[in-house]
């Protein structure tokens, strides 16, 4: 394993997993848009669990949507599959700290650290992913409504929390895959050390034979 390339990946994922926390309680995931309104007198903005609105003299009120139940599918799926990004990002970052070279955390067994290393770069690409389907699906169908021109409800725009969790799934898929590249499983460094070993002839030759301890034995014991 490289350690330059186990640390990068560590790096990476650390700040993707930071990312999402911060996309997740943003409130601008969708603002309401300007396009074909001549007097505006508020702005409504939302997120997967607030909808707040602005007035002209800059006085904000928010409000909890009332139901989980009531919500729209794709809300609910994004709340899920955010929640899950955060879960897997955790179980990522103990496989990179338990996993990398530097670290002391399970002795000197660079098979197996590599292995744990390898199952953390596992995680970030599902967490990864788990945000990508998340905020791609929400903008989705901010898109879909944005340019039907039968839709008669408020219409809006992306928001910068999107373009957040957008920036954390690239960086997590980027460090996920550096940890699956760098991890191998056994170096050509380590070699197996056996107690016996095999000749030519197919006999077995014992340690303390070639370490010059004589043999009890004379050459015409062996047909």
């Amino acid at each position: 394993m490289s350690p330059i390339v186990e640390a990068l990946a560590c790096f990476l994922g650390f700040l993707s997993w930071l990312m999402v926390g911060l996309a997740l309680p943003n409130r601008y995931w969708r603002e309401s848009t300007f396009d074909g309104n001549v007097i505006t007198t508020s702005t409504v903005y939302e997120n997967l669990w607030i909808s707040c609105a602005t007035d002209s003299t800059g006085i904000h009120n928010c409000r909890d949507f009332p139901s989980l139940l009531g919500l729209n599918g794709y809300i609910q799926a994004s709340r899920a599959l955010m929640i899950a990004s955060i879960v897997f990002g955790v179980f990522g970052l103990v496989g990179a700290l338990v996993g990398m070279q530097c670290s002391k955390i399970g002795g000197k067994n660079y098979v197996l650290k590599g292995r744990i290393a390898a199952v953390g770069g596992v995680f970030f690409i599902l967490q990864g992913l788990c945000t990508m389907i998340a905020v791609s699906w929400y903008a989705a169908n901010i898109t879909q409504q944005f340019f039907d021109q039968l839709y008669a409800g408020t219409k809006y725009e992306i928001g910068q929390g999107l373009y957040i969790g957008w920036s954390s799934a690239v960086l997590a898929l980027c460090g996920g895959a550096c940890l699956l590249c760098a991890c191998q499983f056994k170096s050509p460094n380590e070699k197996i050390q056996y107690a016996h070993q095999r000749t030519i002839r197919g006999h077995i030759r014992s340690i303390t034979a070639t370490s010059g301890t004589p043999s009890n034995y004379g050459r015409n014991a062996y047909v």
